[in-house]
């Protein structure tokens, strides 16, 4: 007796919609239907067809995108993963959808169409013995993200995505359409894509130097625009704008995004990528906040992603330090010039 084979076979129609149509050799078996009667449903003219390796499609027509969706993650995932998996909810997911169709997922409109990719990426780990075929492409990594469940559908974070379909693209402006929209739209910040472009080791590519270049002046343009509305609805004072700092006859301080003089409170919003090899403490914004505290300036650093998800506590953080101001020592007496 085959050990895949169940005493009682479940019926097909327990199964949902979508999954009642895609399932796996295991799958069937599980279900009662035996290798012989699997391949004689998937003679020419009959009513299955095989669209992966070990993966079916219960109709003779062709696929739905949710029904390759499916197809491709049960593909990449229905022979198991590498180690045995626990008893989990949060058991790491074995495989997740990745690259363009990802971020048609997600609901960025560059992304072509799922029906129109010729091939969907699927995000596995490194050691997964698995080869591209068919619509289904095969991405490694070494470090699998924690995914998202999109429509029922677990698919790689938009940055990540973003990365694996740069990967493939040679056109610059689809790649800058891309990047831009991703930040644009809210679904990701600047800094964070920078990361995985150069994890994935893209930013030797001229047209994707060149989209970054795009990207993070969007992405700061943004980030000011945010800085100006959270100031002006949480009634805040108004500061300098976009000032360098500088002490009288002296060496330049550096430059800020806002700068109350009478309060000696200075922010500027951080737009580094993060870097896990950076020290912090030997970074240029630390060494420049560093210097502006010593001399009685307190410094507020501000992400991009605060000012957009969260700015009425970026709105406190700012107010607390300006209330703060006749407990401290009074700061040195500095120039501030336009930018």
């Amino acid at each position: 007796m085959n050990h895949d084979t169940p005493l009682s076979p479940l019926p097909l129609h327990h199964l949902s919609d979508v999954r009642r149509k895609v399932l796996t050799t295991r799958q069937l078996r599980q279900h009662g239907v035996t290798p012989a009667e699997t391949t004689e449903r998937c003679r020419p003219g009959g009513c299955w067809q095989q669209v992966l390796p070990g993966v079916y499609l219960l109709h003779p027509g062709p696929p739905t995108s949710e029904e390759r969706l499916q197809a491709v993650l049960l593909y990449a995932s229905h022979r198991g993963p590498t180690v045995p998996r626990q008893s989990s909810n949060d058991a790491p997911a074995e495989a997740m959808i990745t690259g363009l169709a990802a971020l048609a997922l997600h609901g960025l409109s560059e992304a072509p169409p799922l029906l129109a990719l010729d091939r969907i990426e699927v995000l596995v780990a490194r050691t997964r013995r698995l080869r591209s075929t068919g619509f289904a492409q095969i991405v490694r990594t070494v470090e699998l993200p924690v995914p998202q469940q999109v429509t029922g559908v677990p698919t790689a974070p938009v940055a990540r995505a973003l990365a694996d379909a740069v990967a493939g693209l040679s056109d610059a402006s689809a790649v800058r359409r891309l990047l831009t929209e991703a930040v644009r739209g809210g679904h990701c910040e600047a800094p964070v894509v920078v990361r995985e472009l150069s994890r994935a080791r893209l930013l030797t590519r001229p047209h994707v130097v060149d989209a970054v270049d795009t990207l993070l002046a969007e992405g700061r343009a943004l980030a000011e625009q945010r800085l100006y509305a959270m100031v002006r609805d949480h009634d805040l004072p108004d500061p300098l704008w976009n000032v360098d700092l500088r002490l009288p006859g002296g060496p330049q301080l550096g430059g800020v995004d806002a700068f109350w003089p009478e309060h000696g409170v200075a922010l500027e919003i951080d737009t580094r990528a993060p870097r896990p090899e950076e020290d912090p403490l030997h970074s240029a914004f630390d060494h420049k906040r560093e210097h502006l505290e010593r001399l009685g300036i307190t410094v507020v650093r501000c992400l991009p992603r605060t000012l957009r998800e969260t700015p009425a506590h970026q709105a406190a953080v700012v107010r607390t330090a300006l209330m703060a101001a006749p407990d401290r020592e009074p700061s040195a007496y500095v120039v501030a010039l336009p930018r």
